[in-house]
C-alpha cells in the first residue's frame, strides 16, 4: 500500500553523497533528484555530504553510515516504516537479510531490480539471481544486459538506460581550434582491475612514445601498470588517480580520444560520459555499448587487433576524430535523465498498482 500521506515510499541501500562516484549510487542520486516529491517519499543512505539537488528535495531522508552497526539498523528501520518500493539491491549482507526476510515474514514490499552487469557463470552469484527471480520488477541497463539475464535465468528485463550528468558532461568549445599539428591526448576512465585491462593502455602508449596518455581511476592492477611503465620506459603516461565527476570531465574535455579496452562490462556510464564531453571512443563491442555508434561515434571492436588498428586511426586522423567528436555529442542526447527517470516513474506507479491489485484480491 502507498505509505505516508498516500506517497509511494521508496527505500535504496545507495548513497546519497555528493563525493561518491560508484556507478550505481550516481544512477539512483540521479533518478531521486527528479522523482516529484510530491509522488514519492525516498529514503536513501548517506555518509558524508549528500548531493545538493537530494538534500534540497522535499520528502526525501537520508540514513546516516557510520563505523559499524549500519547493516542491523537499516534492517530495523525497514522492518518498522516498511517501503512500499525496494530499490536497486545490492549484494551486501542488509540485501540478503531484506529478502530473508520479505520472504519469510511477508513483507508487502515490492522488490525493483535492476541488473547492470552482464550474467555469466563469473558474474553471477546467488544475490544477484534471487535479485532477478524474486523481483517485482526487473530491469537491465542495456539490450545486451537483458540478453544476457534471458539466456541465465529465462527472466524478462525491461530495458531502462543510464543517462548522462549534464552539469559536468559537455563538449568543450575549442577542441579544435588553434594548431592542428598538436599531438592527441589519449584518455582512460575506469577502475585498474583485470577485467578493465589497463596494460592494454600501456602497451598503446609504449608504441606511440610521442602520445601523452592519461589514466583516471585507481585498483589493484595500478601496481603492475606503473611497473609496465617502467619495464617500457613509458614517460608519456600520468596516473591521475580517482576523480570527481566534476574533475573527469575536465579531462575528458581536454583530451581527444577515449580509449577503454575492458572486455567485462554491463554499459559502463564512462562511455557516454565520453560522448557527452565530444569524446570519439575506442572500445571493444563484446558487450554491446549503444552509447557508441561504431563507425560513426567511434570505434566498436571485435579482437584486440582491431582495437589497435581502430584506435592508430584516431590518432593519425584528425578529420576523423573531429567528426566523430560532433557525432558523439549529438548521439549522447539519446540518454536524457529526464526522460529516462519519466520511464522510472512509470515503472514505479506500475508496481505499486499491480502489487495493489494483488492486496486487494
Amino acid at each position: 500500500m502507498p505509505g505516508r500521506n498516500s506517497q509511494i515510499t521508496i527505500f535504496s541501500p545507495s548513497f546519497a553523497d555528493e563525493s561518491n562516484t560508484n556507478a550505481q549510487n550516481l544512477t539512483v542520486k540521479e533518478i531521486v533528484a527528479r522523482l516529484p516529491p510530491e509522488l514519492f517519499h525516498v529514503v536513501m543512505i548517506c555518509a558524508g555530504d549528500p548531493d545538493p539537488r537530494i538534500a534540497e528535495r522535499r520528502n526525501t531522508e537520508f540514513v546516516a553510515w557510520s563505523g559499524h552497526g549500519n547493516s542491523v539498523r537499516l534492517l530495523k528501520r525497514i522492518l518498522l516504516t516498511t517501503p512500499d518500493i525496494y530499490f536497486f539491491p545490492r549484494c551486501g549482507p542488509l540485501d540478503r537479510a531484506f529478502f530473508d526476510l520479505r520472504k519469510y515474514l511477508r513483507i508487502r514490499t515490492a522488490l525493483v531490480s535492476y541488473i547492470v552487469m552482464m550474467m555469466n557463470a563469473t558474474t553471477t552469484n546467488r544475490m544477484l539471481q534471487r535479485s532477478i527471480v524474486e523481483a517485482d520488477r526487473l530491469c537491465a541497463n542495456s539490450e545486451y544486459v537483458a540478453q544476457t539475464v534471458a539466456e541465465r535465468f529465462g527472466a524478462e528485463a525491461e530495458v531502462v538506460y543510464d543517462g548522462v550528468d549534464r552539469r559536468f558532461f559537455f563538449p568543450p568549445e575549442n577542441r579544435f581550434a588553434g594548431d592542428s599539428s598538436r599531438a592527441p591526448v589519449v584518455l582512460y576512465a575506469g577502475s585498474l582491475q583485470p577485467r578493465k585491462r589497463v596494460e592494454v593502455v600501456i602497451e598503446q602508449a609504449a608504441r606511440w612514445p610521442n602520445i601523452q596518455f592519461r589514466l583516471a581511476g585507481r585498483g589493484e592492477t595500478e601496481g603492475l601498470c606503473r611497473d609496465l611503465c617502467q619495464k617500457y620506459g613509458c614517460r608519456n603516461v600520468s596516473f591521475l588517480g580517482h576523480l570527481s565527476s566534476a574533475q573527469l570531465s575536465e579531462e575528458m574535455r581536454s583530451a581527444d580520444i577515449f580509449f577503454f579496452p575492458s572486455v567485462l562490462e554491463g554499459h559502463p556510464q564512462v562511455l557516454v560520459q565520453a560522448a557527452a564531453c565530444g569524446l570519439p571512443s575506442v572500445a571493444l563491442n563484446f558487450y554491446r555499448p549503444a552509447y557508441v555508434v561504431s563507425g560513426n561515434t567511434g570505434f566498436l571492436a571485435e579482437s584486440d587487433h582491431e582495437l589497435v588498428e581502430q584506435l592508430d586511426l584516431l590518432i593519425t586522423n584528425r578529420a576523423l576524430r573531429h567528426s566523430m567528436s560532433q557525432a558523439a555529442a549529438k548521439h549522447s542526447y539519446k540518454f536524457d535523465w529526464d526522460r529516462i527517470t519519466e520511464q522510472w516513474v512509470g515503472i514505479f506507479l506500475d508496481v505499486m498498482e499491480k502489487r495493489q491489485k494483488i492486496v486487494a484480491a
